[in-house]
């Protein structure tokens, strides 16, 4: 059995998601650095970016994990449903890899998975989505905030 543990901050007054903030998950083993595989992923961090700067929204943790070799210690043990379900809301996700199922089934949820090679300091990532979306977001982010709802759908004749 797989369980999920859910940390997040909770303040004395409901903090409203950011005007036109995109909700990003990412994979890491230590919640300080984008390190992780997505099925060897202990912890996701989970933040709302915008244009004005970033929230920590919440931190989820997983006790069974795959390791990187893409092998089940239990054969058909189906630890990726429980990622997917527990990043449910978000708009990216950020990992070092992600196999090609996995990925099906998180596109398939509405969430626009991203490798990074390298890994790299989740406050860089921040940074660099936030940049993305203050200066012209390439065409895969674009089609991500309309379909999140942050941003006006173009006609592709609009299109760089």
């Amino acid at each position: 059995m797989n369980s999920v543990r859910r940390l997040s901050l909770v303040t004395d007054e409901i903090q409203p998601r950011r005007s036109g903030a995109l909700r990003i998950a990412i994979a890491t083993q230590d919640m300080k650095v984008l390190n992780a595989h997505f099925g060897s992923a202990k912890h996701f961090a989970v933040y709302d970016v915008s244009r004005d700067g970033w929230d920590f929204v919440e931190a989820v943790s997983f006790d069974d994990v795959c390791d990187e070799s893409g092998k089940h210690p239990i054969e058909g043990e189906d630890r990726i449903t429980p990622k997917v379900t527990a990043l449910r809301g978000c708009h990216l996700l950020f990992c070092r890899a992600i196999g090609g199922p996995s990925a099906a089934r998180v596109v398939s949820a509405r969430i626009h998975p991203i490798r990074v090679g390298e890994p790299e300091a989740i406050q860089d990532v921040l940074s660099r989505t936030q940049k993305m979306l203050k200066t012209a977001p390439p065409p895969w982010l674009r089609k991500v905030l309309a379909q999140a709802g942050v941003a006006e759908k173009k006609p592709f004749e609009d299109e760089d």
